[in-house]
């Protein structure tokens, strides 16, 4: 099958979708698929002086910087993307600002090319915006698949689009084993709690509200001796080091800034608990890592870390900061729960794998293949 994935987001920028997609288009290339990747992101966009070659299959199609001209470079670009109908399927991965994506569905679906939609972000942060889009546009009537990464995802779609056809559900793939403990001695043993997290040090994932709940935490069991481990990069980080600085925290609270796969898992086996602060989660892929990990996971119960974390079995899902508070406290004061919600973390395997992945997006595929047949069908009838 040839297959295009369409991706505003994408490496070397570093991110749930970035990697996600990067991730399920090496899959589907490793089990005999034909993929190809058209991305609006530069190869330097992380500033670094030598980027790193891109593979055949990666298109980089839109050069622009100045904002205006991008959104522009992004409608030339897609337009014509598909207009030749070369691929068997067209996946167009969304956030909150994609306009590649949203030009590419287009161009695919005239086309008549079996289009799928994948939603990465929650749309009710931005309602009414999706709503007026679909009024002026007219997203619901194409025909395509509309999917999100979760079902708190995908339940603002189906209220704001109305769409005839429900959303459907493709969460992330995750390689299982990756993350998995070598050992199945047991969780780490120590009279040292580490607490770890992984994001992007921006305020949508919220690391300073973190920092501030690590200090009532730690204000909470005097006795207990805290470590705090935030990997990530971002914006924040200048703000995060003085604050850390100001509350002398520095002797327990680690800023070790982007680390590869190898380096964050060695930093998941070393710590005892994993905390997501964010209010807005889709989906949480590097929460459901610390899960494959075996950590209990504490993260608010509102986002897709629900969708694989059942309360007080793997971990905690609070309502409120004073909730995540709560919760950690509870971890750090008994090894004994910490233990045993390790202990099954380690010996039940979420059922996220990419194999299972693959099979829903193939599905998501033939689903769409049905939807461009019918609406050819209906233009040939049309025209005869």
């Amino acid at each position: 099958m040839r297959i295009a994935h369409v991706t505003d987001c994408y490496l070397p920028q570093r991110g749930g979708i970035e990697m996600q997609v990067h991730d399920l288009a090496a899959h589907q290339r490793a089990a005999g698929h034909d993929v190809d990747i058209f991305t609006a992101t530069r190869s330097d966009a992380t500033g670094d002086a030598a980027p790193e070659p891109d593979p055949a299959w990666v298109h980089r199609v839109v050069r622009a910087r100045r904002p205006g001209a991008h959104m522009i470079a992004c409608i030339r670009a897609a337009a014509p993307l598909f207009a030749a109908g070369d691929y068997d399927a067209v996946h167009v991965h969304w956030s909150i600002y994609s306009p590649l994506g949203q030009i590419a569905v287009r161009s695919a679906a005239a086309a008549g090319i079996p289009t799928v939609i994948t939603i990465h972000s929650l749309w009710w942060r931005i309602e009414p915006l999706p709503r007026v889009s679909n009024l002026a546009l007219g997203w619901s009537g194409l025909p395509v698949l509309w999917s999100a990464v979760s079902h708190v995802a995908a339940e603002p779609i189906d209220r704001m689009l109305r769409i005839s056809r429900p959303t459907i559900v493709l969460p992330n793939g995750i390689d299982l084993g990756e993350w998995k403990p070598a050992s199945e001695a047991g969780p780490r043993i120590g009279s040292e709690v580490v607490l770890a997290s992984v994001m992007r040090l921006a305020p949508r994932k919220r690391p300073m509200r973190l920092l501030r709940m690590a200090r009532q935490l730690k204000a909470r069991v005097p006795g207990a001796s805290l470590r705090l481990v935030i990997v990530g990069e971002g914006p924040e980080r200048a703000t995060l080091e003085s604050y850390i600085s100001r509350h002398a925290m520095s002797s327990w609270v680690d800023l070790p800034g982007w680390l590869t796969r190898p380096e964050i898992r060695d930093v998941l086996h070393a710590a005892d608990v994993y905390v997501a602060p964010a209010d807005l989660e889709s989906f949480g892929i590097a929460a459901l890592e610390a899960r494959c990990a075996g950590l209990p996971v504490v993260a608010k119960a509102r986002g897709g870390v629900g969708e694989f974390i059942t309360d007080g079995l793997d971990g905690f899902l609070a309502r409120s900061d004073d909730g995540l508070v709560d919760s950690l406290e509870q971890l750090v004061r008994s090894p004994l729960l910490r233990s045993s919600m390790s202990a099954h973390n380690r010996r039940v395997p979420p059922p996220l794998g990419w194999a299972a992945a693959l099979a829903r997006t193939d599905e998501a595929y033939a689903a769409a293949a049905g939807l461009a047949e019918r609406r050819a069908g209906a233009r040939r009838r049309v025209a005869a």
